[in-house]
Parts: structure tokens; C-alpha cells; sequence
């Protein structure tokens, strides 16, 4: 079943700059779907879109729909803040609030009203071991969340946007600034999380787009070139110029 639909969407920046032609897409839910091409595709303008981050940037224009369990959120009348809640989003580089780590996880909480403690300590547990950090920090979650490795910050940043329960997460190159094995640490938490979540991810290389996939969209210069299953993209691809992205021709 699709998670998400996305319906001939087109967005230009104030700048003239044209980041989505005519991009319609369907997103299955419980799977990771991967974006992925050459930098100015507009991978990161449809995450954006899809949580409507982009209504904090300068858009000359924008046409089309997106339908999350058949609503279209680029409705104007869409309640952006309980949208973003449903999909949570990780960005390349971990931010961490300058708090602890449980303070990290229980901020949100808190802000949308909750305040018992069993919840609160029951919500840090589960997003913590649903990111696969809960056994590295858990002696650790009075300390500093800055005093922890950049990966364990970014799996924090996962953990943080599971601790609202959202039903989706994109993730923008979660990886980029990461070492091999904390790498391997997320791609792992992300193939558990699409048990029950649905993923959009944007890879930083063709390598770990063809690890994850199990759907798979090339973009080139705000076009959808080829949409399929994971397996068939990066192994038969029938548009030539998915074929040279993914054999390393260009890009």
C-alpha cells in the first residue's frame, strides 16, 4: 500500500532555479525508499516538500500534490505542525540541543504536553533502542549529548524524531559525515525502523542507495528519470542514462 503519492510536483526557487518538473511518485509504506543522482536533482527539495519544510524557503512557484494517506499536505489548510510530527525528518549533520541526552529526546515531549515521567523515561528507552544507541549511551543520559561521537549524535537525531511516534522519516544524507562502522550502525537501525515506519532516504553514494533500497527513484536536474524496486534499478536499469549514473559514467 502507498504511504505517500505524489502528483505531477513542480517547485522553482525565487532565484529562477527550477529544482522539480512534473515528479509524480508513490512511496509504499513499511519500506525505505531511496532518492538518489547527482547533486541539484532536487532530492532534497522533494524531502522538504514533503513535510513542507520549503515553506521557509524563497519559492517563486510551485504546482502539484502530495498525498500522505490521502491527504494532500500542500494544502493550504494543512496543519503544518501535527504534519511534522507525522514525519519526522534527520538532516547530514546531527544538531543535538545543548542538553542531556534524555533532555534531547524528552524536549519535544514535553513542548506537546506531556509531562509524566514513566511516559517520558518509557519514550527515551524506545526511540534510543530503535535507533541502536540505547546500549552505548544508557549509562550516560544525564551527560552532555555533545559529549557523545558524531555517530552516536546523528543515531541521537534519529532517536529524537522517533520519540514523537511519527509514521514517517526522511533522512537527508544521515550519513555523509559518518565513519564506516557508525555507517553501518544506522543503515542497520534503518532496515529494523521500516518494520514499522515508513523511510524516504536520500544516500550520500550510489554504494549505500544500492544497500538500502528497496525502492529506488533517479533524479537529474529536477527530473524523475526512472522509478522501480531497489534489485532492478541498480542491476538492469532501463533508462541509459540510470545505467551510466549507476555504473559511475557521470556524476
Amino acid at each position: 500500500m502507498d504511504k505517500i503519492v505524489i502528483e505531477n510536483l513542480s517547485l522553482q526557487y525565487a532565484d529562477g532555479t527550477e529544482s522539480l518538473r512534473g515528479v509524480s511518485l508513490r512511496i509504499p509504506e513499511n519500506s525505505i525508499s531511496v532518492l538518489f543522482g547527482p547533486a541539484g536533482g532536487g532530492k532534497s527539495t522533494l524531502l522538504r516538500c514533503i513535510n513542507r519544510l520549503n515553506d521557509l524557503t524563497e519559492v517563486k512557484a510551485s504546482s502539484g500534490r502530495i498525498l500522505i494517506d490521502g491527504e494532500n499536505v500542500l494544502d493550504p489548510q494543512t496543519d503544518v505542525i501535527a504534519l511534522r510530527r507525522k514525519v519526522g525528518m534527520v538532516f547530514a549533520r546531527p544538531v543535538v540541543l545543548p542538553l542531556t541526552i534524555r533532555q534531547n529526546l524528552t524536549y519535544s515531549l514535553e513542548l506537546a504536553g506531556e509531562k509524566r515521567k514513566s511516559k517520558l523515561d518509557e519514550a527515551v528507552e524506545r526511540s534510543l533502542r530503535l535507533a541502536a544507541l540505547f546500549e552505548e549511551v544508557k549509562d550516560r543520559l544525564d551527560e552532555p549529548a555533545i559529549a557523545i561521537s558524531g555517530g552516536q549524535q546523528q543515531r541521537l537525531c534519529l532517536a529524537r524524531s522517533l520519540a514523537l511516534q511519527p509514521e514517517i522519516i526522511l533522512l537527508d544524507e544521515p550519513t555523509s559525515g559518518l565513519d564506516p562502522i557508525s555507517t553501518g550502525k544506522v543503515e542497520a537501525a534503518l532496515q529494523e525502523l521500516k518494520k514499522e515506519y515508513t523511510i524516504v532516504l536520500v544516500p550520500h553514494s550510489v554504494q549505500q542507495a544500492a544497500r538500502t533500497a528497496d525502492f529506488a527513484s533517479f533524479f537529474l536536474q529536477g527530473e524523475l528519470v526512472e522509478y522501480g524496486e531497489g534489485k532492478t534499478i541498480f542491476t538492469a536499469p532501463r533508462e541509459k542514462r540510470t545505467e551510466d549514473y549507476v555504473t559511475g559514467r557521470f556524476g
